[in-house]
């Protein structure tokens, strides 16, 4: 069971600084900290925005949904299954009372292993409602992998449909599955919700509250293996506050978002299911990109907001496929670029071949609830955020810039570790004091481990990445996972694997080997030996053998270097 008492910092309070000068300027709200060496803190251009206190996520998102009670929510693209605002509303109830009636307690996990379904954020809504802790797992995941979250997390339910039901079956837990079909050994989702509405008032109930703990995502964070992310209510609440606030009224009901993004991704349930059931518009599921179905959904389910990542953008601009469809038919007004960074030239060519369409950059973090910068001005629709920025400050936060050698912030135009400090920030690192000490400091700041500045104009860019994290397509893959994976091999000595620049993917995982004297295997076996214990975007899809991994004095791994020596024998091999 989780509880806030796992918590490893107090709920984000205002840091009471000593007396501050504050200047209002071009640049935003500028702190200067006369009490020390001169700090440079940055804020939002935006008026702070209000966040509700004693409201839950759930209740949250659902606010007025009676009056949309026959709208649709969620309708899947390929199906044509919808979801009526009044089913989200009477389904998560149901859900939520389901769980209780089996023993769900306030702080027990729920590990939800699905693919993007219409039913996803009743399911998580549900867990949440009940005062569970929703936590998402990859369905794409080998069966290892999901174990391992399951145990990380200490879960006591699990729920999938039938196809990943033999991934989950072995694991001890009692499981839910999705589908109309009934499974031995698993319960129905369709008859528990039938039951919960016979089970009456008489079962155990327990307040939920704002500082409760309501998910448990899992990121490689700043550094390499997977962690939960503790996020209350309070989190995800203030998130949605600061990135919905350029949200016109005469918007609300009236946008249709792309859900294609994994839900189970920080992205997919609070900035997709959730950001849209807050304004109680429509999102089109889709559960996987193929381009036709693709184009397909923009046009039949006339969306008008797509978050999506550079690989797609990349198909847009250069499959031959794009040409069967009518794009005179789209009701496109804004793409979402998200995940990892969009190629400059990538981004030009798009906007010549979709002119009406606006490319918006966005930048987040598991730990930080989800977006921490924004693109558009609402007050000034002129005023759009500089080309391959990733956007502006959004209201309630503070960020700062800062050499990560020695700590002290940093003024505009000087790049630095990126900092960030509001209500968002995750209450640590589940079970693992000493990487929360290490990523959220003792005034609250959070370290992203990305390199980035801000300009005269509040412009925030993107210029590296301190951690090591390979972006295969959107999806992060850790090196130090796949080292370990390699490591157990009985033939390697030693490995690291390094990201390689690919046109379609972004960046693709490979390994150099440092194999056993007398190894018999081959680089394509390593691969296949890789391929059976990961999910399929973890696949390490090129293997060099070599003599020696260079490292530090220190033991780090030298991986730049390594890098530059794949990229020049590929290059050889190409002239050759």
């Amino acid at each position: 069971m989780i509880t806030t008492s796992h918590a490893f910092l107090p709920p984000y309070k205002a840091h009471v600084n000593p007396p501050l000068f504050i200047h209002t300027c071009t640049m935003g709200t500028y702190l200067h900290n006369l009490a020390q060496d001169e700090e440079h803190i940055f804020r939002s251009r935006f008026a702070p925005v209000p966040v509700p206190d004693d409201i839950t996520l759930p209740e949250f998102v659902l606010q007025n949904a009676e009056l949309y009670a026959n709208k649709v929510a969620f309708v899947e693209a390929v199906t044509g299954k919808e979801v009526t605002y009044n089913d989200v509303v009477r389904d998560t109830r149901r859900f939520s009372k389901a769980l209780r009636t089996l023993g769900v307690r306030k702080g027990h996990v729920i590990i939800v292993v699905l693919p993007n379904v219409a039913e996803y954020a009743i399911v998580a809504l549900g867990i949440m409602t009940a005062g569970g802790v929703f936590s998402g797992a990859n369905p794409a995941a080998h069966a290892s992998e999901i174990k391992k979250q399951v145990e990380a997390a200490e879960a006591k339910l699990i729920v999938t449909n039938g196809s990943n039901y033999e991934k989950v079956k072995g694991l001890g837990l009692p499981v839910i599955i999705l589908d109309e079909e009934h499974i031995e050994g698993s319960m129905n989702w369709n008859k528990l919700l039938v039951a919960a509405d016979k089970a009456g008032t008489s079962f155990f109930n327990e307040d939920v509250h704002q500082t409760d703990l309501c998910a448990l995502p899992f990121s490689s964070g700043t550094t390499g293996l997977s962690k939960g992310v503790m996020l209350t209510h309070r989190n995800l609440v203030a998130n949605l506050c600061s990135t919905l606030f350029s949200v016109k009224p005469e918007m609300v009901g009236h946008v249709t978002t792309l859900g294609l993004i994994p839900f189970f991704h920080i992205y997919g349930i609070t900035g997709i299911c959730c950001a849209t059931l807050r304004n109680k518009g429509k999102v089109a599921v889709m559960g996987r990109f193929e381009l036709r179905t693709f184009l397909n959904a923009l046009i039949t389910q006339e969306v008008t907001f797509a978050p999506i990542v550079p690989p797609i953008i990349l198909q847009l601009v250069k499959n031959p496929v794009v040409e069967e469809f009518d794009l005179t038919k789209l009701k496109l007004l804004a793409i979402m670029s998200a995940a990892a960074p969009l190629a400059p030239e990538l981004l030009t060519a798009f906007e010549n071949k979709f002119p009406g369409v606006q490319v918006q950059e966005a930048y987040g973090l598991t730990e930080h609830s989800c977006i921490t910068l924004t693109l558009g001005d609402p007050v000034d629709g002129s005023r759009i955020a500089k080309k391959n920025s990733v956007g502006f400050i959004l209201p309630n936060l503070e960020v700062k810039f800062i050499d990560p050698e020695t700590g002290r912030s940093l003024p505009k135009n000087t790049p630095g570790e990126i900092c960030v400090r509001s209500q968002c920030v995750m209450q640590g690192y589940y079970n693992n004091k000493e990487e929360t000490a290490r990523t959220i400091d003792k005034k609250g700041w959070l370290h992203t481990g990305d390199i980035g500045f801000i300009d005269d104009q509040d412009n925030v860019f993107i210029v590296d990445r301190i951690k090591e994290l390979i972006k295969y397509k959107g999806f992060q893959v850790a090196p130090a996972e796949i080292e370990a994976i390699l490591l157990t091999h009985p033939s390697i000595e030693d490995a690291a694997v390094v990201p390689l620049p690919d046109e379609e993917a972004g960046e693709i995982p490979a390994a150099s080997v440092v194999m056993s004297q007398g190894a018999k295997e081959s680089e394509e076996d390593i691969k296949n030996y890789i391929a059976s214990n990961v999910a399929h975007y973890k696949k390490v899809r090129v293997v060099h053998f070599v003599d020696t991994i260079p490292k530090s004095p220190s033991g780090k791994i030298m991986r730049r270097l390594i890098r530059e020596k794949m990229v020049e024998k590929m290059r050889a091999k190409l002239h050759s």
